[in-house]
């Protein structure tokens, strides 16, 4: 049995909203001659960070560690008295939900020993409902369009035969620990911040503005038409 024509469009939108979250990734980083005075040195100084982290409550998601690396530095080759050194590393992921905040704790972390903080990166959450509209909006794009050739044919949609997602396009929660230095903040030696006469001080925040998102999606749709008028 025919249905008619068939009419395949594809439909797509564009959606601009800010950010709901800010992520930074932190490395807390140590190096020492003797590995468990290296082990001790990292331990202290994570959990000064992580300290810091819990202090503002609930403008962060709690805090998630990542890889954790405690390695011996070697001069030449690995053998027994080739051991230069060794190194501990603690990566951890921070999520900011408040944007208050965002720029007096990243000065804040920055200002501790042996830490690098990178980003922020700006990102809307996997369960926005801006995935939502902007999916909504490009179905509601390729029926238009399926209308309007239909329209130019002189006949019109009769039914639906198929609606597949292409995908949507844009940030989410899920991401890694940078890996490189770009973007980084690597913090001087213990003292650093000191003011003079050597009374501490806390830095000053800075002036982070959040960076508006963009998501686009994208359906294919066919549809069912009436027969056209070709007279």
């Amino acid at each position: 049995m025919s249905h008619g024509p068939v009419i395949s469009v594809r439909g797509k939108a564009e959606l601009e909203a800010p950010p709901e979250i800010a992520r930074l990734s932190l490395r807390v980083q140590v190096d020492d001659a003797d590995r468990r005075k290296a082990l001790d040195r990292l331990t202290a100084c994570n959990r000064r960070c992580l300290e810091l982290l819990e202090s503002y409550g609930d403008a962060l998601e709690p805090a998630e560690t990542g890889a954790v690396h405690i390695s011996p530095l070697v001069r030449y080759r690995r053998r027994q008295g080739d051991v230069h050194s060794y190194q501990g590393t603690i990566r951890t992921k921070v999520t900011v939900v408040d944007f208050t905040v965002l720029g007096e704790l990243f000065t804040r972390l920055v200002d501790l020993d042996h830490t690098t903080v990178d980003g922020p990166s700006w990102a809307l959450r996997r369960e926005s409902p801006v995935h939502a509209r902007a999916a909504e909006q490009a179905v509601h794009a390729a029926v238009e369009r399926a209308r309007s050739y239909a329209a130019a044919l002189g006949s019109s949609l009769s039914g639906l035969i198929e609606l597949s997602d292409e995908g949507l396009t844009g940030k989410d929660d899920d991401w890694m620990f940078a890996e490189s230095s770009r973007g980084a903040y690597p913090v001087a030696a213990a003292g650093h911040g000191a003011a003079p006469g050597g009374a501490a001080s806390e830095p000053e925040a800075l002036d982070l503005a959040p960076q508006p998102q963009t998501v686009t999606a994208s359906v294919l749709a066919r549809f069912h038409a009436t027969a056209p008028d070709l007279s």
